[in-house]
């Protein structure tokens, strides 16, 4: 299972409503978590399979299903992973906390799980963004672009990362506790008894505002879809041609496969190739 099931399995869905499996007081983590087995599903191909049937397709299909606080959400077994996020309205950026965004996955990354690192043989993954504005428990837009076509280099962000920890750090009279965050003082008052920690909490434009030059969406439709696959990565992919066939399903307008030309995100005036796949209903 790849990117190129899960675009097949979007024009098959029948609706645009996410029904809330999860339960809990908090309504907002709850619809993210309903977009979150909501894009399972699209890459597992169960959108109408349930239970016990439904988890064993999952196991075949995922070596690793995330949790809040650390990336990725998922990993497909052998593949690529995924992170979702769920934003209100299409101008809304994407949340990514203490995480900057990533254009690669590697497995000696500090802010992965070791259930995560071992989940199988690997040491670098692509990784692809799936962001759905939902409101209400109706998806109105749903997109999906690699981290390579979308984020700068690790290195990019951790420069930033370094120069304020070394500025927080430099700070005279202060005692700093070694920490994977921004920083940390302990001892704040005559007591000894509070600390502080210094978080980085990280924010990046939604991906359909950043590809603006290639797509828009088409408003007066309920729900729109997007997906831009570097030339090479879609190249690598050997079930292309169920695309072909999405483009039959009798509810998706303008399914179209555009050959664009994308910024790459160290050095917006080098230009690649990619593939835009969009449709709307």
């Amino acid at each position: 299972m790849n990117i190129i099931n899960a675009i097949y399995n979007v024009g098959l869905s029948q609706t645009n409503e996410i029904a809330n499996r999860v339960h809990g007081h908090n309504r907002a983590n709850n619809m993210g978590e309903a977009l979150e087995e909501y894009v399972k599903d699209l890459f597992a191909g169960t959108l109408y399979v349930s239970g016990v049937e439904r988890n064993l397709k999952h196991s075949e299909c995922f070596s690793y299903l995330g949790n809040q606080n650390n990336p990725p959400d998922i990993i497909l077994r052998g593949g690529d992973a995924i992170e979702v996020k769920k934003i209100d309205s299409k101008n809304s950026s994407l949340a990514l906390n203490s995480s900057y965004p990533k254009a690669k996955l590697f497995a000696d990354s500090p802010m992965i799980t070791t259930a995560c690192r071992n989940c199988e043989e690997w040491a670098e993954k692509d990784i692809i963004y799936a962001v759905g504005v939902l409101k209400n428990d109706v998806l109105s837009s749903l997109c999906f672009v690699y981290g390579a076509d979308f984020a700068a280099s690790a290195d990019t962000y951790e420069r930033i990362k370094d120069v304020i920890r070394g500025g927080v750090n430099s700070v005279a009279d202060v005692e700093f506790a070694d920490t994977k965050e921004l920083g940390r003082v302990n001892r704040v008052d005559p007591l000894g008894i509070t600390h502080l920690r210094v978080r980085g909490m990280w924010g990046i434009d939604n991906p359909m505002r950043v590809f603006r030059y290639v797509y828009n969406r088409d408003d007066s439709r309920d729900f729109n879809f997007m997906a831009l696959i570097d030339e090479d990565k879609y190249n690598s992919f050997d079930n292309t041609c169920l695309l072909e066939a999405a483009s039959a399903i009798e509810n998706n307008h303008g399914f179209n496969i555009s050959d664009v030309k994308i910024k790459t995100p160290d050095n917006p005036a080098a230009l690649k190739p990619a593939k835009l796949i969009t449709f709307s209903r």
